[in-house]
């Protein structure tokens, strides 16, 4: 554990609090301008998640404020350490580019700041940021190990193939892929992703994260992509690739399963799992495993799609549910279409609601766990939150800013 700062530089970050609530985003959008003059560094990231209307210059303002705001209690801060670390490691960030970081970071508080930047506040967020970084250096290399040591493990890139595309929807493909060196793979934890590193023709390298959509096994994963409606957009490139131009044999690199969002196996209490659209990826695998490995489990899935047309893996989550009497699956169609019949294609109409979900399953043991667009989950998780259910029985995976979802009663960090 690196040694703490010492009470004036606390007390400099303190008197920095103001600056950042009222900079804090023209600070991050900075620190990434400069970042990304390095070639190296930019191609370090998911562009998708940056540019004028990108996610992480917003997550990381936040991050930074709530550094600043429990920078005498790091404690309260280890959820967001660790999920840091897990995306660093699914993009095959390591301690040599931390160096670079902190350059970008100090270099754009002093751009932001001009004159209220002074040496010694300087200073001291140099310390707090090397602070944080050791930790988070410390942290990474212990995941990496774990991935090397584990059966089928491995670190950095891996070259996989793809062995099999299914058409799920209209608009919602899944990829089975395999490793080329033909050896097992790690077995992911229900609810993790994979990170992915591609070099497009006309594009460069672009990064994305996918979650895993199949159960734990040692021999292939399965990913499930919806298509970006807009071709041209950060977002679409890669999604729009993977459904024109991949194909069976396309080799794709590969990081190791990562993220701290996974079914917690070492309980049999009831489970709940909820999504929408997309998101049902890492709920599908959820699912999946608990009909292999504990089909006594109490569980619920409520999933919602807009209508059949678009609704994914539906024979995948009948056939988990089926012969099992613990599993109940409920699908809900928000806007059906003529020919989607209720009964056999889907259970209800409408969206699935916070209050629906507490007067139909046992809201006062369960754990919920939600995944899918920001509007669901804001309206599920301030939802539950607001019928009682404890925060540490609703968790949730959301490749944003996910400190937005959390109406500011119950934000966690303040």
């Amino acid at each position: 554990m690196p040694a703490p700062l010492s009470p004036s530089t606390v007390a400099l970050i303190k008197a920095t609090i103001p600056a950042l609530e009222a900079r804090g985003l023209d600070i991050t959008r900075r620190m990434y301008e400069r970042l990304f003059e390095n070639a190296e560094m930019r191609d370090l990231f998911n562009q998708s998640h940056h540019g004028a209307a990108g996610s992480q210059p917003k997550a990381l303002a936040q991050a930074v404020l709530a550094y600043a705001r429990n920078i005498d209690n790091l404690s309260v801060l280890g959820g967001a350490v660790e999920r840091i670390a897990q995306k660093h490691v699914a993009l095959n960030i390591l301690p040599e580019h931390y160096p670079h970081v902190a350059d970008a970071l100090l270099g754009a508080i002093g751009d932001i700041l001009g004159d209220a930047a002074t040496s010694e506040i300087c200073a001291a967020w140099g310390d707090a940021y090397w602070l944080l970084a050791e930790i988070l250096i410390g942290r990474e290399a212990a995941i990496y190990r774990d991935h090397a040591a584990k059966p089928g493990g491995w670190t950095g890139w891996r070259a996989f193939q793809i062995e099999s595309v299914t058409q799920e929807s209209e608009t919602i493909r899944s990829f089975v892929l395999a490793p080329v060196d033909g050896g097992p793979v790690l077995r992911h934890q229900p609810g993790q992703y994979l990170g992915f590193l591609f070099d497009l023709p006309g594009q460069g390298v672009l990064k994305r994260n996918y979650s895993v959509s199949c159960a734990p096994n040692d021999r292939v994963y399965r990913i499930t992509v919806k298509r970006e409606n807009a071709p041209g957009a950060p977002a679409g490139v890669v999604s729009n690739w993977l459904h024109d131009a991949a194909g069976i044999g396309t080799i794709l690199r590969v990081a190791p399963p990562a993220g701290d969002f996974s079914l917690d196996r070492s309980t049999n209490g009831p489970v709940v799992l909820v999504s929408g659209g997309v998101g049902l990826t890492p709920m599908v695998s959820m699912l999946a495993a608990i009909a292999d490995e504990m089909p006594e489990r109490p569980t619920w899935y409520a999933h919602g799609a807009l209508n059949g047309r678009v609704h994914a893996l539906r024979d995948a989550t009948a056939a988990a549910a089926s012969g099992r009497a613990h599993i109940r699956v409920r699908t809900f169609y928000a806007q059906p279409d003529a020919q989607d019949r209720r009964g056999e294609h889907y259970d209800e109409a409408g969206l699935i609601t916070a209050d629906w979900l507490v007067a139909n399953t046992p809201q006062a043991e369960a754990v919920y766990y939600l995944c899918g667009p920001k509007p669901f989950l804001a309206a599920l998780v301030n939802g539950l939150r607001r019928h009682g259910v404890p925060a540490e029985r609703v968790r949730f995976e959301f490749f944003g800013p996910a400190d937005e979802l959390l109406e500011d009663e119950v934000r966690r960090v303040a």
